[in-house]
């Protein structure tokens, strides 16, 4: 049975830079994320690609988006500055992200080293 994720920008960008690492993931589970992580995946695709593969991309990964309200915001928030004061610095968007995965009961999908060892998170480079 396929299995559930929230995927950080890190997973997206990994797998749409040919990492085969992250191919079951996006090819034969579910995920979700946030506009928030679609922002990032757009511009590290524009900076990179340029706007035709970056609205592509977009495209591709607009299906996974999930809204997030207040109760996010202010969870999200309470974690990240739990995380920082336990030595994991983390953005905003991975810190909603990582806030929303733990709330939904799924793993976290990332490869960003500020996360390896952290409960509910699936690490993988």
């Amino acid at each position: 049975m396929p299995g559930r994720f929230f995927y950080d920008s890190y997973a997206v960008l990994a797998f749409t830079s040919g990492n085969t690492a992250y191919r079951k993931y996006f090819e034969e589970d579910d995920g979700i994320l946030t506009n928030l992580n679609l922002l990032e995946v757009f511009y590290r695709t524009l900076e990179q690609f340029g706007p035709k593969a970056a609205s592509e991309i977009l495209g591709t990964f607009a299906k996974y988006a999930v809204d997030f309200g207040l109760d996010e915001m202010e969870g999200s928030m309470k974690m990240r500055l739990e995380l920082k004061q336990s030595g994991h610095d983390v953005s905003y968007a991975d810190s909603l992200g990582y806030y929303m995965a733990r709330k939904l009961g799924i793993k976290f999908l990332t490869g960003d080293k500020t996360f390896q060892g952290l409960r509910g998170v699936e690490y993988l480079r």
